[in-house]
C-alpha cells in the first residue's frame, strides 16, 4: 500500500492539476491529456468498470467517487464491489464509512469536504486522519486552505470553482498539493 500512496504523491507531484470528470467528452479530453491523475465524478454500476479501464490503458491513475456512481450505495458494499470488480487506484468519498472499508481492501482513499463554516472546518480536522488525502470543496478560499495546511497531515487537493489559470495558481500557492477541476481549459496549466 505504502507503494500505491508514494506513486499517487508522485503523480500529483508531476502534475498537480487533477482532470475530474463528469461525462464522455471530458474523458476523451483527459486522455489525451498530460493529466496523470483523473476522477471519475461520473457513471453507472453498469459501465464504470469499462470507463475505468479505458483510462487506465492509457496510463492514468484512476480514483472513483463512490458517492457519484448511478447505483451505489453509502454502505461498505460498494468499495468491496470497486475493489474486486474496476481496476481504479481509489476512491473518493464524504463517507468515513467507506474510506475505512476502501482503505482495508488497499485502495487508496481521498475523503472529500465541504468547507462553508466553523464546524465545517473543524469536521476536517476531526476526520480526515483516515484517508490517504482530503479534497477540498471549495477551492477558491485560499486563506482557508492555507490554514488547513498547516493543520493536516495528508496531502490536500482542492476542487470546486476553480475558473481560470489565477485560481489554480492561488490554490497551488496556499499549499495545496493538488487541484481537480472538471474544465479541459485548465488541465494543461
Amino acid at each position: 500500500m505504502e507503494r500505491k500512496t508514494e506513486a499517487f504523491i508522485d503523480a500529483i507531484q508531476d502534475c498537480p492539476v487533477i482532470a475530474a470528470l463528469k461525462n464522455d467528452e471530458g474523458l476523451e479530453k483527459a486522455l489525451a491529456s498530460d493529466c496523470t491523475t483523473v476522477f471519475f465524478l461520473y457513471g453507472t454500476i453498469l459501465n464504470i468498470a469499462s470507463l475505468i479501464e479505458r483510462a487506465k490503458a492509457a496510463g492514468k491513475l484512476v480514483f472513483v467517487h463512490a458517492d457519484l456512481i448511478e447505483g451505489m450505495t453509502s454502505k461498505d458494499i460498494t468499495a468491496d464491489y470497486i475493489a474486486r470488480n474496476t481496476q481504479a487506484d481509489g476512491i473518493i468519498s464524504t463517507r468515513p464509512n467507506l474510506i475505512r472499508r476502501a482503505k482495508s481492501l488497499g485502495l487508496l482513499t481521498i475523503q472529500r469536504f465541504f468547507l462553508f463554516d466553523s464546524l465545517s472546518y473543524e469536521n476536517v480536522l476531526r476526520q480526515s486522519s483516515n484517508a490517504d488525502a482530503v479534497d477540498l470543496l471549495p477551492a477558491t478560499m485560499p486563506r482557508v486552505l492555507e490554514r488547513l495546511s498547516g493543520q493536516i497531515r495528508q496531502p490536500i487537493i482542492a476542487s470546486g470553482l476553480l475558473a481560470d489559470k489565477q485560481d489554480v495558481m492561488a490554490a497551488l500557492s496556499a499549499g495545496v498539493q493538488a487541484v481537480s477541476t472538471t474544465s479541459p481549459a485548465l488541465w494543461e496549466i
